[in-house]
């Protein structure tokens, strides 16, 4: 497991899409990831603590709204995040295995990663999850065709689960349309985060040892997240 980038990475990019089911469907018929995908305890685990990761971010952002309206959306979204989690806690304990024992190797990476992502305000909190958890959902969903048969089905269905687009989007349309100097800075905070959102999706493939090789197959599916990142950029009225 390759955590150390975070040590020295500075802030980068990100993309977004608004259709993110259709997209990822046109993806997954492009490039099979599928012995890519890490062993399932790994897999689960990682992507366990990212969802719980997720419904932190957002359960701060319902501290800190605005209006009732506003709260009572972003509570919804958080508690599709926590279904995900919940969802592959039960996987890991069908195998008998502890979930805090095999997402702790998991937490420093991905807790670093909140930090640099968490952004200076309400807004910025809530574009880094609309974009960083669009990609990353997307992404490990491409993984999932590398699971066990009788396990990709389940997981797949979770990772479906997105209201994200629906609700935060308007929550920044709104705020742009009130103070039109935001959507600058939003844009900008956009494009920093998808430097180290590549990074966690990198870390968690498994690689075959021909860089190369591994490289030369990845362009495409980055290439392809990257677009989609730009797609929600746009559906919000942002530069990426």
């Amino acid at each position: 497991m390759v955590f150390s980038w975070f040590r020295s990475r500075k802030r980068g990019i990100i993309t977004p899409t608004l259709k993110p089911r259709v997209d990822k469907i046109e993806r997954e018929e492009r490039v099979d990831l599928a012995d890519m995908t890490p062993d399932v305890v790994p897999f689960l685990a990682q992507v366990a603590y990212f969802e719980l990761a997720v419904f932190e971010s957002l359960t701060r952002a319902v501290s800190d709204s605005p209006t009732l309206n506003a709260k009572e959306g972003l509570s919804s979204v958080a508690g599709d995040a926590l279904m995900k989690h919940h969802g592959l806690v039960a996987e890991l304990r069908k195998k008998k295995v502890d979930p805090a024992d095999a997402m702790a190797p998991f937490a420093p990476a991905i807790d670093r990663f909140e930090q640099l992502t968490v952004g200076r305000d309400w807004y910025e909190t809530l574009l880094g999850v609309y974009l960083t958890a669009g990609f990353l959902d997307d992404f490990f969903a491409r993984l999932v065709t590398g699971l066990p048969r009788a396990l990709a089905p389940r997981i797949a269905e979770l990772l479906e689960t997105d209201r994200n687009a629906e609700i935060i989007v308007p929550l920044l349309t709104e705020g742009m349309a009130a103070n039109p100097t935001l959507s600058s800075r939003l844009a900008v905070w956009g494009r920093r985060l998808v430097g180290d959102t590549q990074l966690v999706a990198r870390s968690a493939l498994q690689m075959s040892g021909n860089k190369d090789d591994d490289e030369q197959r990845l362009e495409p599916v980055f290439t392809d997240l990257i677009a989609a990142h730009s797609r929600r950029m746009d559906g919000l009225g942002l530069t990426a």
